[in-house]
């Protein structure tokens, strides 16, 4: 009854925001004025919008957001937070020219609320910190010494550990229905941890970890430090430990990390490289289970490459259509459907010749843009070939660089520094599950693809599937 009536509220505040989309549709500013906020809905939204904001995970803006794409253009502002502006960008070339080619000048992040500031140790972490010289060091830090392709190599063991754990928790499952969601959760984490605290800890320890994460770190952190050695880093902590970051009063000093801000730089790296992406590992098995010929596609190329043999991370990028499937889950399941929101780093700044005031919330539609029919064909439709030789998606740039057709990861200065790690989790695990089990759709049970918002674009209903052996080759 709770969730009906919650709907009903939400879908009349919809209904409201719409109306006031309609009537003020016409409030654009006029030609050769002075700079002003994009154009946007106006007196009935900026009342309600409040309300709608604080339903985000239960009724979300998606509507709203497409209805104004569809009215105002590509830059539009939606008034969801009492005196702040939300300006939304919905075009890939517009969103470049932001991100991309203006560079620093929206690279900020908005003030952080009270709950971002105690979770990040006030903004002392890669993706809150503001666009300076504290949130350089602290990024450069996570690139060169833990997610760089030649780090990644040194956790190698830890994967096969993953993957080893994960295809038992399966087997296990084989005589019913299987739910993989946990497992999932449970295997991708056991390597984030190996790569921010290294090896070690114990499975007993990590399935802890899910539900005391954070006294967890306290800990870990407070052990790292007393049991500091000489050795190279081999791990995130230990990178930490003799890190210098500036001075909070600007006298141009440096200083160590305090034992808080080394605890939310970890629990960072641990949430953020996980959750994102076992959703879209999740994603991606289901579109496998619904589509049983993409998947046996999948473990053909998968057993001509490996010879019948274990898989090894050596064999993937010898994997085209692996890549392929991974990256149409990424299109059509990115882990958010909008990025962090930016900031303007200076006043006066403008948006395709709109003015951006410097505490506006800068936001951009990653779903719709990889859902933009212009570029994708068929763009609801799950079709890895997309990324094949000859299809559209054959030379994607993921950074954005050259051009925008999605941006999972982001783009520009902020774009997510753990691609690399993130197409190499996905592309192990995935391959790993295909080719040891065949996975179907439970028995008069179609794969449910209703999506819920948590940390990421979750399945509403974790993926159930029944699972058996695969056959010899």
């Amino acid at each position: 009854m709770e969730d009906w009536l919650l709907y009903c509220f939400f879908s009349a505040m919809f209904c409201l925001v719409a109306l006031s989309v309609l009537f003020s549709s016409s409030l654009r500013p006029a030609k050769g004025a002075k700079p002003s906020l994009p154009p946007g809905p106006s007196g009935l939204s900026s009342v309600i919008g409040p309300l709608i904001f604080l339903g985000w995970t239960s009724f979300g803006i998606d509507p709203i957001v497409r209805a104004a794409r569809r009215l105002y253009g590509p830059v539009f502002t939606l008034h969801l937070l009492p005196s702040v502006p939300v300006i939304f960008v919905a075009d890939r070339a517009v969103a470049r020219r932001v991100l991309v080619q203006s560079g620093a000048a929206f690279a900020d992040r908005p003030p952080a609320n009270l709950a971002t500031r105690v979770f990040s140790s006030d903004q002392h972490n890669v993706t809150s910190a503001p666009y300076g010289p504290l949130w350089r060091v602290l990024r450069r830090n996570l690139s060169s010494m833990v997610i760089h392709p030649s780090c990644l190599r040194r956790h190698a063991a830890a994967r096969r550990r993953a993957a080893s754990g994960l295809l038992a928790g399966v087997a296990r499952q084989m005589d019913g229905v299987a739910t993989v969601e946990g497992l999932l959760h449970h295997a991708v984490f056991d390597v984030f941890v190996d790569m921010c605290f290294g090896g070690g800890l114990g499975d007993g320890v990590v399935a802890s970890v899910t539900a005391l994460q954070r006294e967890f770190l306290t800990s870990v952190v407070g052990f790292q430090m007393a049991a500091a050695t000489a050795p190279p880093p081999e791990c995130y902590a230990d990178t930490l430990l003799d890190l210098l970051i500036p001075e909070d009063d600007d006298s141009g000093g440096l200083r160590n990390l305090r034992e808080g801000e080394m605890v939310s730089l970890c629990s960072e790296l641990l949430a953020g490289g996980t959750d994102s992406t076992v959703a879209v590992m999740q994603w991606t098995m289901a579109n496998l289970v619904a589509h049983p010929e993409m998947q046996a596609k999948l473990r053909a190329e998968i057993r001509g490459v490996t010879g019948g043999v274990a898989i090894e991370e050596e064999h993937l990028p010898r994997m085209p259509y692996l890549r392929a499937v991974v990256l149409e889950g990424l299109r059509r399941h990115p882990p958010g459907r909008f990025m962090l929101p930016h900031a303007a780093t200076e006043d006066g700044a403008t948006l395709d010749g709109f003015a951006v005031p410097r505490n506006a919330l800068v936001n951009f539609t990653l779903g719709g843009m990889a859902m933009d029919g212009e570029v994708w064909p068929d763009p609801g439709r799950f079709r890895p070939e997309r990324f094949l030789a000859g299809g559209e998606g054959e030379d994607v740039d993921l950074t954005g660089s050259r051009e925008i057709k999605m941006m999972p990861f982001g783009a520009g200065r902020r774009i997510c520094p753990g691609i690399d790690a993130a197409l190499l989790h996905l592309q192990w695990f995935v391959a790993n599950l295909v080719t040891e089990f065949e996975w179907s759709q439970v028995p008069g049970e179609a794969v449910d693809f209703a999506e819920r918002q948590e940390m990421s674009v979750v399945m509403r209903q974790p993926l159930r599937a029944k699972v058996v052996p695969c056959s010899p080759s």
